[in-house]
């Protein structure tokens, strides 16, 4: 059905990392969406840390990228510095954390957005929602133009309701200074949506010729190729380090001192900060048995003089940040490029969202990112990759929405905390979130998720001929150990050496991989047998962890059998006597879909579970 040039059957509101992969995969899925950006040399701007990964955030960015999305590849086009991370760790949480160059990435992003077929992109602001009958109708923009659309994707970040505070003072702005969105929270509080405030903030930025770089330890990036993408040709990154120092007494002392400065200690901030990211005037009063914090000084961009303080976010006022700079050892002379600053928003309460990230009692309308109350780029990246998928699908007619389970990715785990759980602070993912954690490894993306991306159309030929490669690669690797058998007399001697006890008769080479003690790189010296590293360390993995694999899997099964236990669409829980009254208003509030989604609510006991199920069953229990 055509409808004009003002007809778009989804509409993505915002160009951040959610925004972004939102349109991006409405478009590959074949549906005609339009992406709107208050300022296009925004898009997926990274206005804090320009990282992209890390311990579960990298694994986020993996899952993304096995389902057709760009985040990794953009990652891997303005790499700077790449390091593999928590490898003194179980391989469950190992993961690469690039450092990028913000305006490569931003280019990548920029381009990917507007070379995509079925995708337009036009600088607007969203101003107000067009609903009827509890449906979304369209979008009016500052333009003056109204687009009719059947789906609506909000992305806003953190643009919406934007204040910014360094020291006392404060003002009305976006990120980095840029403008805010301050109309289209309107819209969605006059529809009945409940909206809070939340705050987040960042570091100065210094001048990297004012940086005494030879009197501190530098962090070199790893030597062998390496990619965040699967998609991508892994490199070796070189040229850039990071540069290692802290905060010493005399930093503290100066923050003490200047609290009755500070937005955050004098009641100028009414939004709750990230609790795994605090600023470090937080880190000082909550630890004041702690003499120093790390502070990693890292490069922004290829083409920039402008270094990123890592760990030394603050909304302290711009005289006290230059004294607090200067204790730190090699920064002793800095110079300030950008002051840091707080900036606090407005964000939905998640709870009010379908697992699919449709909002309750509003067909079409669908979120994600911040405006969901998380942090961090992977973790908007993700959402705005679900919600597109759903939106495309709502647009297209279809009834069963796209759900990842917790079992099956981290973006799972994340989507099924915040529409159950909620968050009154900014949600960021964490491995011991996730309660699936072998199974849900960063090697293994591809083998989890890229199946279910093909069947939607997320991914072309030449990605999925990609993945099939690496899956037969694996294939051929695993076949290759199992057929190779290594004799007592040629093996005994290198076990030893490596502390493991000897065979007496022949062995496979798959068997020995099984040890703690060998390694891939061992028995690959061992056996001659070659292949992709990658591929070396995934079929490593998942022989030494076959047994407990096994084990999660048996879990999986029985959790998902409540998982598959419906509750009906408008479910009295009242009617269901025995339930506790603190589980019944959470029940009512979160309003679950599957007995296991209400196993999951804080406060719901396992007892009111038994009780929901029997009463779905007719009086029979699981």
């Amino acid at each position: 059905m055509n409808r004009g040039d003002d007809f778009y059957p989804v509409v993505v509101v915002g160009g951040g990392h959610a925004g972004c992969e939102a349109a991006l995969a409405s478009a590959r899925m074949g549906v005609r969406t339009l992406l709107l950006n208050m300022n296009l040399e925004n898009t997926a701007l990274m206005a804090c840390n320009p990282s992209i990964g890390g311990p579960a955030k990298g694994h986020l960015t993996r899952e993304v990228d096995a389902m057709g999305g760009f985040q990794a590849k953009a990652a891997d086009r303005s790499a700077l510095h790449v390091r593999w991370l928590n490898t003194s760790k179980g391989p469950a949480v190992r993961t690469l954390r690039i450092q990028c160059d913000m305006w490569e990435f931003h280019r990548a992003y920029r381009l990917q957005v507007e070379s995509q077929p079925n995708l337009h992109v036009l600088q607007a602001e969203a101003v107000d929602l067009w609903v009827e009958d509890r449906r979304i109708r369209g979008v009016r923009t500052s333009l003056g133009q109204v687009v009719e659309c059947l789906a609506v994707i909000l992305s806003p970040g953190t643009y919406s309701g934007a204040r910014v505070y360094i020291g006392l003072d404060r003002f009305q702005a976006g990120p980095m200074g840029n403008l805010g969105s301050y109309r289209l929270a309107e819209s969605l509080m006059s529809l009945g949506l409940k909206l809070g405030r939340l705050k987040t903030g960042t570091p100065p930025r210094l001048h990297r010729d004012s940086i005494d770089w030879d009197s501190i330890p530098h962090q070199e990036g790893e030597e062998e190729p390496c990619a965040m993408s699967v998609f991508s040709e892994p490199r070796v990154v070189s040229g850039f380090f990071c540069g290692c120092t802290r905060t010493n007494l005399e930093t503290h002392r100066i923050i003490i001192e200047a609290l009755d400065r500070s937005p955050l200690y004098t009641g100028l901030i009414e939004g709750v900060g990230p609790r795994y990211c605090p600023s470090i005037e937080d880190k000082v009063v909550r630890f004041p048995h702690r003499d120093s914090h790390p502070v990693f000084l890292e490069p922004v961009g290829k083409d920039s003089n402008e270094v990123y303080v890592q760990n030394f976010s603050t909304s302290l006022p711009y005289d006290v940040q230059v004294r607090m700079v200067r204790t730190l050892p090699g920064c002793e002379g800095a110079r300030i490029l950008k002051p840091g600053y707080a900036i606090e928003y407005w964000y939905s309460d998640p709870r009010q969202l379908e697992p699919w990230l449709e909002v309750k009692g509003l067909a079409g309308l669908f979120m994600a990112g911040q405006v969901n109350g998380t942090s961090g780029y992977e973790e908007a990246a993700s959402q705005g990759l679900v919600a597109g998928v759903n939106g495309a699908l709502r647009a297209m007619g279809v009834n069963e929405p796209f759900v990842l389970g917790r079992h099956e990715a981290y973006v799972g785990v994340l989507i099924d905390d915040l529409v159950t759980k909620g968050t009154d602070e900014p949600y960021r993912m964490l491995t011991s979130r996730c309660e699936h954690r072998l199974r849900l490894r960063h090697d293994n993306a591809d083998r989890r998720l890229s199946f279910r991306a093909r069947e939607l159309g997320l991914l072309d030929d030449l990605s999925w001929g990609v993945v099939m490669s690496r899956m037969e690669d694996q294939r051929k690797l695993r076949e290759a150990l199992e057929g190779a058998v290594l004799k007592p007399d040629f093996v005994n001697p290198r076990l030893r050496e490596l502390g493991s006890s000897p065979v007496e008769e022949p062995v496979r080479a798959l068997e020995l991989l099984r040890r703690p003690e060998v390694t891939w790189e061992t028995l690959r010296d061992l056996t001659r047998i070659g292949g992709p590293s990658e591929s070396w360390r995934s079929v490593e993995v998942e022989e030494k962890y076959r047994g407990y694999v096994a084990r999660e899997d048996r879990r999986v099964e029985r959790m998902s059998r409540m998982d598959q236990v419906r509750i009906p669409e408008g479910f009295d829980f009242g009617s269901v006597r025995g339930l506790l009254r603190e589980s019944l208003e959470k029940l009512n509030r979160v309003r679950p879909r599957t007995l296991g989604q209400a196993s999951r609510i804080s406060g719901v006991t396992p007892a009111d579970v038994e009780l929901i199920w029997m009463h779905l069953e007719g009086g029979d229990g699981p």
